[in-house]
């Protein structure tokens, strides 16, 4: 039984303090900020400052706030916090950080998608295995006379933790792949994984590593003798590079999957297959193509639903041949409910119709709301070889395009920047979008962005509203498709 007193308790659960004192877990606060914030964390001294009431660096322009159970159980870790730490339930500290630009510190099991999750000297708690994290707070069972029983209750009192790694699944989101022209090219030359060599550990300690890969596979594929051509086939040989980010979850809405007719599809399916790789958005027949890919991890039950509404009907999969699932976003919306009934969080693609743009159009955004409305938790556009907007529309993420992962395109610096959106899920929910930014080089191989580059990209990205974009023009009307190709640029190899 549980005492209110913690006098009168014969165990007590707290930060320890006796020689008998056994380790049952650790609470876990995380340092937040309102999502769109571009700044990414501070130190743990500038943090423990702004609690005494003496803030600088970042602080300094964003007072703290907490909630009364946060004040107690960081009062205990660092002594009484300033008055100028203030204080709101729970619910109430995302409007009011909104609104005044202040930060927060919240448990970790109360994040939710409206929320940045800050470093602490440079340590995120999204991230498994973690070590020497500031804001993690161990727990102890103590007794003064009882410490024969404190082994056996601290096993059956575990769950107490707030952060139980097991309970949480990483999907790693990525843009558009293409392992051709250029990028092969580079490949042949520099070796199968050279274009992972900056980002393979963003996708590696993902547990579930998503690539959107536009083009088939074929064990005699030749390098182009036109750099400008817009068919598109990869070797064999360059499945390695996805076998070393650890690849498991393709999507097949892209729209170069035929370019050489359905045979390499087939044969892709097949080394995907081999590999124990799952797919969506794709498929061998269109049955195949449009049926949800299902994937349950501890708690997580996560279903990947995509489409491809910009063709061209060569690359859409039919009642027999395979290809891309053709846009019906009637049945996705079935799909979508179906799914939220049955407990599952849907990650819904849209091979939409490019734009080489920042800004998505008002069609876009009317659709990708939609589907979020229906129950999709994350709507990305998996069409952008330019990385667009995003928002948090009700309790789902949007991404209107993420821009290219693997590609060749290095003709501006729009199409050269790219994110890797790592979805954390946790207990049955998507608790927090890890944004991570990156920049292509050598036509083949991103790298993290440096900090200014990323602040600099951020800041803009998070300066457009879909809202205005809406408003501005009629979402009416079936969206006419641009084409997929950018600017030309004479590129030499």
């Amino acid at each position: 039984m549980w005492a209110q007193d913690p006098q009168t308790a014969d165990i007590q659960l707290g930060q320890g303090g006796l020689a008998t004192s056994t380790p049952v877990g650790a609470w876990t606060c995380v340092l937040v900020a309102p999502f769109l914030t571009a700044d990414d964390g501070v130190t743990t001294a500038e943090l423990t400052a702004a609690w005494h009431g003496q803030p600088n660096g970042l602080l300094a322009a964003h007072p703290l706030l907490v909630s009364p159970d946060t004040l107690r159980v960081l009062s205990v870790l660092w002594g009484p916090a300033a008055a100028t730490v203030h204080t709101a339930e729970s619910v109430a500290l995302l409007p009011e950080a909104e609104q005044s630009g202040a930060w927060a510190i919240i448990p970790f099991d109360e994040l939710r998608v409206g929320w940045k999750v800050l470093r602490l000297d440079g340590i995120s708690p999204l991230e498994k295995g973690l070590r020497g994290y500031p804001l993690q707070v161990p727990l102890f069972l103590s007794s003064a006379s009882h410490s024969d029983v404190l082994p056996s209750l601290a096993a059956q009192l575990a769950a107490l933790s707030n952060r139980d790694e097991a309970r949480m699944t990483i999907v790693a989101m990525t843009g558009t792949t293409a392992l051709a022209r250029l990028t092969a090219y580079v490949m042949e030359k520099a070796g199968m994984t050279y274009p992972a060599r900056d980002i393979g550990p963003w996708l590696k300690s993902a547990d579930i590593v998503h690539i959107s890969n536009e083009v088939s596979f074929t064990p005699d594929a030749m390098l182009p003798n036109d750099w400008y051509t817009m068919q598109f086939l990869s070797n064999d040989r360059y499945i390695q590079l996805l076998e070393a980010i650890g690849a498991n979850v393709i999507e097949l809405t892209g729209n170069h999957l035929n370019d050489y007719g359905r045979d390499p599809l087939r044969h892709t399916l097949d080394l995907y297959r081999e590999r124990g790789w799952h797919w969506y958005g794709g498929g061998s027949n269109l049955a195949e193509a449009t049926r949800p890919l299902t994937i349950t991890q501890g708690p997580n039950h996560i279903a990947f639903l995509g489409c491809n509404p910009a063709g061209p009907e060569g690359d859409w999969a039919t009642d027999t041949e395979p290809g891309s699932a053709p846009a019906d976003y009637g049945q996705l919306v079935a799909q979508i409910r179906a799914l939220r009934a049955q407990g599952y969080l849907p990650i819904v693609t849209i091979q939409y119709f490019e734009q080489y743009q920042y800004e998505p159009t008002p069609q876009q955004v009317a659709l990708f709301r939609a589907l979020a409305e229906a129950g999709a938790v994350v709507v990305q556009g998996s069409q952008a070889h330019q990385p667009q907007a995003m928002e948090i529309h009700g309790d789902s993420f949007i991404h209107y395009g993420l821009g290219n992962l693997f590609f060749d395109q290095m003709f501006s610096l729009p199409v050269r920047q790219e994110f890797i959106d790592r979805l954390v899920f946790y207990d049955g929910r998507l608790a927090s979008v890890d944004l991570r930014t990156a920049l292509l080089e050598d036509y083949a191989r991103p790298r993290p962005m440096t900090a200014e580059e990323r602040q600099a990209f951020l800041q803009m990205i998070f300066g457009i509203s879909p809202q205005t974009i809406l408003e501005s023009g009629s979402a009416a009307g079936t969206p006419v498709a641009e084409g997929n190709r950018g600017p030309q640029e004479r590129r030499c190899p």
